[in-house]
């Protein structure tokens, strides 16, 4: 369970893990509720007792097994022949009834059964459990193994693709759940402990410092904690955690040329944790801000413009240098130009990109946000609302078929023969929702929405979830009518 990403080269990448990691702490650690800020106190230049942040961390990180089950798939094929043996001859070399489909041809696969495993943080008492999105995604069964060997099954909760976070629920009591610290107030050269179960090692905790803050990556997250606690496959989702054994982000990858651990492991800070948590209870998604710019850190742009023989004076070389502002975004609605450099937000100072990001991961369409910026080295500031995907303040809530208000059930053998079709969704009730306002039918066969084919019940949600993300949450369906006749609506998701 791992993906890579290129960074640099073609031989350097980023690789995400499927095992836990945790920071361990030091030995006058203060007790503090869940949830609280915990800070070490480590007098400076003196050694650092790992084991206590080692025992109170162990017993809140869990390893997580996922299970996909075999499945029977139709997958489409060509043959070239089958028009031209079929349609002169109708049939007669048995290579099908020529349906003028350019020789597609469709037959069934069995996937194999897959296991792969990865680690959690109990971030509640009562069975919260948050890890990464890649450790859980396309799982039949969870199973969560706790810290004394108890095993538990677990549901999805939410997740999130973007920032790589999942949250999870088993049904427990008294669990030993985790002290969350603020990861804005962790600092480089401090000591961390990585908790996981790395290579199929599980209960392993390694120890190193914070290496770096604010880190981007180029993808999802781009505020990422760097550290060089060693991580390897398996420590996804697991904590990092300082020497007061609480938790200040989950791992989620590592830099690597080899898939192993070479001193540069990277972990999601617990304040955009926190954010995603708390909107997946709330809404079932997360609620994502949009600044509406794109830019780069300004050393970065100066740097490419002598490469090219010019001279830039921005009048700083810290902060966000404007390249473009997205209309109708909230940059725009607030004046924000091209060549504009952010120095501050809400009184922050801002010298990268990823410190940016931070910000803005933790805020909410809607939010308000006060910038200081540079324009033609002058001194100016704005008031910035932010806005969603779909460049409103509305919430966004996860859409599921549930709206539509219909039921649905794959085609028999005997309709796909009927309809000289291969595949297609039955309405086969109509109750109400999207799809009643919009006319359509019981006994509708949906083939295509939004130019996707829709073949399973799986295929209808997530066309329907991604639909719902868009700035066009629109349902565009092509279809059959129980006659045979073609039929098309459109179907909004949304009240206009």
């Amino acid at each position: 369970m791992k993906k890579i990403v290129n960074v640099a080269t073609p031989a350097v990448c980023v690789v995400a893990l499927a095992l836990s990691v945790v920071a361990f702490t030091k030995t006058n650690a203060a007790t503090t509720p869940n949830q609280t800020p915990v800070v070490a106190n480590v007098a400076a230049g003196q050694p650092v007792d790992l084991t206590y942040a080692a025992e109170k961390s162990l017993p809140s990180v869990v390893y997580i097994k996922n299970t996909q089950n075999s499945k029977v798939q139709t997958v489409e094929y060509s043959d070239p022949f089958e028009d031209f043996f079929s349609d002169p001859f109708g049939g007669f070399f048995g290579r099908g009834r020529g349906n003028g489909n350019g020789g597609r041809r469709q037959r069934q696969v069995e996937t194999p059964k897959r296991v792969a495993a990865g680690s959690g943080v109990i971030i509640s008492t009562d069975g919260y459990i948050v890890t990464n999105n890649h450790v859980v995604d396309g799982a039949d069964e969870l199973l969560v193994t706790l810290n004394d060997n108890k095993e538990y099954s677990a549901r999805i909760i939410g997740a999130d693709a973007t920032t790589d976070l999942a949250l999870i629920k088993i049904d427990g009591k008294n669990l030993p759940a985790i002290q969350i610290a603020n990861s804005d107030d962790v600092k480089v050269g401090e000591w961390v402990l990585a908790v996981g179960n790395p290579l199929g090692l599980n209960n392993t905790v390694t120890a190193g410092i914070v290496s770096a803050k604010a880190r981007s990556m180029g993808q999802g997250v781009s505020s990422m904690i760097q550290t060089d606690a060693a991580i390897n496959q398996g420590n996804s989702g697991g904590a990092l955690v300082n020497t007061a054994g609480a938790l200040i982000g989950i791992n989620a990858m590592i830099y690597s040329q080899t898939g192993s651990n070479i001193g540069y492991g990277f972990a999601i800070p617990t304040t955009i944790m926190n954010k995603v948590v708390e909107d997946i209870k709330k809404y079932g998604t997360v609620q994502r801000a949009m600044i509406g710019i794109q830019g780069s850190d300004v050393n970065a742009y100066v740097d490419s413009e002598k490469e090219k023989g010019n001279e830039v004076d921005l009048g700083t070389m810290e902060g966000i240098y404007i390249a473009k502002v997205i209309d109708d975004g909230a940059a725009a609605d607030a004046g924000l130009k091209e060549g504009d450099v952010i120095t501050h937000i809400d009184g922050q100072k801002v010298k990268t990109f990823g410190e940016l990001q931070n910000i803005i991961a933790q805020k909410r369409p809607g939010d308000k946000i006060s910038i200081n910026y540079l324009r033609n080295k002058a001194k100016k500031t704005a008031t910035l609302t932010l806005k969603n995907e779909k460049g409103n303040t509305k919430v966004v809530k996860d859409a599921d078929i549930d709206v539509l208000g219909g039921q649905f059930r794959p085609l028999t053998d005997a309709q796909k023969e009927q309809f000289n079709i291969g595949y297609g969704l039955q309405v086969t009730k109509v109750s109400g929702g999207r799809l009643k306002d919009a006319g359509v039918p019981q006994g509708f066969i949906i083939q295509r929405i939004n130019d996707e084919s829709v073949k399973t019940i799986e295929d209808l949600q997530k066309i329907v979830k991604d639909a719902n993300k868009s700035t066009e949450p629109v349902l565009y369906i092509q279809g059959i009518y129980p006659t045979g006749k073609k039929g098309y609506f459109a179907v909004p998701l949304e009240d206009e």
